[in-house]
């Protein structure tokens, strides 16, 4: 393999990963994705001597950067709704993001169903979007059994979770606890701070 077909190959490499950032359904993703595929075309045009191609590169490369960075700063951004979890807007939300619920959420089922078993619903909004939706049933003592804690594609790995559990902090909350299989839901709930004990998963709102 001679040098040119290797140049060739990395500028082949960064636009494919351009392309595929924007397949990404979480905006964080497509942002990271779309800023590696951008570093990669700027070497590749800084190699053939096509300045303006790298200049333009560069420039998104920081606009990525610089909205990575918001978004994880987006806390005050939010806001925060406590509801009844049989109210219409619910069910509503359950069933238009169905499908992806039950990548991580296999067994909930509370689209299909009365929810008058959870006693604290919340939603968390980005503007007028919904980012989050969380469902649960209380127990004693301030804990709380997490039935759903879902986060919508656009805003996925944007602090959705930090921001809730503060809220709930807020509302009295002491503890949460996720029973069952995590499935895919395992590394949101490891990164989150959850303990495994046993079949469960909790973690202590209380402690930093």
């Amino acid at each position: 393999m001679n040098t040119r077909m290797i140049v060739e190959l990395v500028g082949y490499f960064g636009s494919a990963l351009v392309l595929l950032s924007f397949l990404m359904t979480s905006v964080f993703k497509l942002r990271i994705i779309n800023a590696a595929g951008g570093v990669v075309c700027t070497i590749y045009a800084l190699i053939i001597h096509a300045y303006p191609t790298a200049l333009m590169n560069t420039c998104l490369v920081i606009i990525n950067i610089y909205y990575l960075v918001r978004m994880r700063k987006t806390e005050r951004a939010y806001n925060f709704i406590e509801g009844e979890a049989q109210e219409p807007l619910i069910y509503y939300l359950l069933n238009y993001y169905k499908q992806d619920i039950m990548k991580y959420f296999p067994a909930f089922h509370g689209g299909d169903g009365p929810l008058l078993q959870y006693d604290a619903a919340y939603i968390v909004y980005h503007n007028t979007e919904p980012a989050g939706i969380f469902l649960g049933k209380r127990k004693t003592d301030g804990e709380v059994e997490v039935a759903l804690d879902y986060s919508t594609p656009a805003y996925r790995d944007c602090s959705v979770g930090k921001y809730l559990y503060n809220r709930l902090r807020e509302q009295g909350i002491r503890k949460l606890t996720f029973m069952g299989k995590a499935g895919a839901h395992e590394s949101y709930l490891q990164t989150m701070g959850f303990q495994k004990q046993g079949e469960a998963y909790r973690k202590d709102l209380m402690k930093p």
